[in-house]
């Protein structure tokens, strides 16, 4: 694993002190973990930190991590999810190498695990309906009852579960479930169904199944199969660490009778070949990650793409991984969200203040500066010669000389943002006003002269002087403004689409809607603010998409990855504002 990332500084979490001890002990004499996300969406910032704990332990521990996608429902899942699953988890910076697996690859292994468990007397199919199979289990307060199928012969059971495998048989007409206990108090355990019928046709494997594994009898058997030692999951997942541990347990009990194997013994010498079902993985839980202001529920994201609400899974307003990367989070600063929130046991939220916090801190440290004015204001510059045209040096980044420097032109008309000019300016308001004296960043200082307004009173347009012994910015005289405005010149400005970007929702917790409402009720109206007629300096005509900067006294922005032309139509999605309120939050809560 020596090309993931490497490790932070920190105290281990409850998860990594569990392999210390395991190692220490002699349990196993390796870490091996496992990222296994299913198909059937795109992942979020939630399954980012699962990712950054898998990845992470097996980096530790100079061990191993693949990426299993669990494709044990055909009819949500699609190549589209594989695809996108797999750029994201590279994007972050980890890297499966050749362990990239599917559940799929599985099904005949599953399925002779089921007929070894039919055989065993620890499986059996069942005719109740769905609806059935559900009043029969029961309640929390009261044991379930046994389906009247329950206790079918070995040979009786065989004979239709290998008739549901050969298409015999209707989508619901039976499944095949583990035979456990009725009245256990765990209601996963009373049991479960491990195999349905779906004539659905798979995204890999075609048509040459049509009864698949439900999940919790799939993963952890996947688990065993690739030699997992630590199988990490999030906290939903405890109550079903039981049926996990029962369907090992109750694998390797089987292998312990080679009767049970009289018509296949190939799949016993098969089972005995893996270091997984001799020191077999386990399950271990943590927090799911929750965050203020956004919801991770898939269901809602799928709802939220499906009708419309925002414009596709990578919609930088969504949590999505690729959400996050087109509105240009940086993989850095989301692992480093990652590892600052931790490796709890229970549920909490997180503020997403720490989120924007992360990436702030590590665009402030690589992202270029440049000029650019979302909402221009004209300004003549009435004593500067016609025609003239002065080019500043200015650094890309105040503070890392060796990011280097571009060539900004100054022109006798320029642009400047409008709110940095106030007509009837207030005691504390330091920018551009009637008389009043600023500096133009790294040009030239200039005092406003005149102001031009149009019919309606509006001000279309400032006359300005300048002083051309103040040329970068500063005055020979040693007299000081107090402010610094931003520019561009108008000869030279490319014209861009800014995209101002801000939180979904309008409420902290979306997810606890009130009654009668949905959390679509919460949906923020001005999540989304499209500026078209910003312009900004030439230097920024060919950027790449994806690329990061800093609109020098606005924001974090990056070009983005879908609309963006270089040299054509520019078009830029604010990242994060440059006030940081997690700084601010911080200094409350201290």
């Amino acid at each position: 694993m020596s090309n993931q990332p490497e490790a932070p500084e920190k105290g281990k979490d409850f998860i990594r002190q569990i392999i210390d001890k395991h190692l220490e002990e002699g349990a196993y004499d390796r870490v091996h973990t496992r990222f296994p996300p299913e198909p059937n969406g795109y992942l979020h910032i939630g399954h980012a930190k699962s990712i950054c704990l898998n990845f992470g332990i097996a980096r530790d521990y100079q061990g191993k991590c693949n990426l299993r996608l669990d494709d044990t429902n055909p009819v949500k899942e699609d190549t589209e999810y594989v695809d996108s699953i797999k750029e994201d988890v590279k994007w972050l910076g980890f890297d499966w190498e050749d362990r990239q697996f599917f559940a799929s690859d599985y099904y005949q292994f599953f399925y002779d695990v089921a007929e070894l468990f039919i055989r065993m007397g620890k499986a059996y199919v069942d005719h109740l309906s769905a609806d059935e199979i559900r009043e029969y289990r029961g309640t929390l307060k009261a044991p379930g009852k046994n389906s009247p199928y329950r206790d079918r012969s070995v040979g009786e059971n065989l004979e239709i579960f290998r008739a549901m495998r050969d298409g015999g048989l209707k989508d619901g007409e039976c499944v095949l479930r583990a035979k456990i206990d009725m009245a256990a108090s765990n209601v996963v355990l009373r049991d479960p169904t491990i195999y349905r019928i779906k004539h659905a046709h798979h995204h890999r494997t075609g048509d040459a199944w049509c009864i698949y594994p439900m999940y919790d009898f799939a993963h952890c058997l996947s688990d065993a199969h690739e030699g997992v030692t630590h199988s990490i999951c999030t906290l939903e997942f405890d109550n079903n660490r039981a049926l996990y541990d029962w369907v090992l347990d109750t694998l390797m009990q089987g292998m312990k009778d080679e009767s049970l194997f009289s018509e296949n013994p190939e799949f016993l010498e098969f089972l005995k070949s893996k270091p997984g079902f001799a020191a077999r993985p386990h399950q271990y839980e943590f927090a799911r990650l929750n965050i203020t202001g956004t919801v991770l529920s898939k269901r809602k994201l799928i709802q939220l793409v499906q009708e419309g609400h925002v414009d596709g899974w990578d919609d930088p307003r969504m949590p999505t991984i690729c959400g996050f990367r087109r509105r240009g989070y940086t993989p850095e600063s989301i692992r480093d969200f990652c590892d600052r929130i931790g490796v709890a046991k229970s549920d909490s939220t997180v503020e997403h203040a720490l989120l924007e916090h992360c990436v702030r801190q590590d665009l402030n440290d690589r992202a270029p500066r440049y000029l650019g004015v979302m909402n221009p204001l004209k300004v003549v510059i009435e004593n500067y010669p016609e025609g003239q045209v002065d080019e500043f040096e200015m650094p890309l980044h105040p503070e890392d000389e060796s990011m280097g420097s571009r060539i900004v032109p100054f022109s006798k008309v320029i642009y400047i943002e409008r709110d940095d000019f106030m007509e009837e300016p207030p005691k504390k308001f330091f920018r551009l006003g009637p008389g009043r004296e600023v500096r133009l960043r790294f040009a030239y200082y200039v005092t406003c002269t005149d102001v031009i307004k149009d019919e309606n009173g509006e001000v279309v347009e400032l006359r300005c002087t300048y002083d051309p012994e103040t040329r970068g910015g500063w005055s020979k005289d040693g007299r000081k403004v107090k402010g610094t405005l931003h520019w561009v010149s108008a000869k030279h400005a490319e014209p861009a689409e800014v995209r101002l970007y801000n939180h979904l929702f309008t409420v902290d917790n979306p997810n606890a809607a009130e009654e009668g409402k949905t959390f679509l009720d919460y949906i923020n109206p001005e999540s989304k603010t499209v500026l078209t007629q910003c312009l900004v300096e030439p230097a920024l005509k060919d950027m790449k998409p994806g690329t990061n900067f800093q609109f020098e006294r606005t924001g974090y922005f990056c070009a983005d990855s879908r609309d963006h032309v270089p040299g054509g139509k520019l078009v830029f999605n604010r990242t994060a504002t440059l006030r940081d309120s997690w700084a601010k939050i911080q200094k409350q809560m201290g």
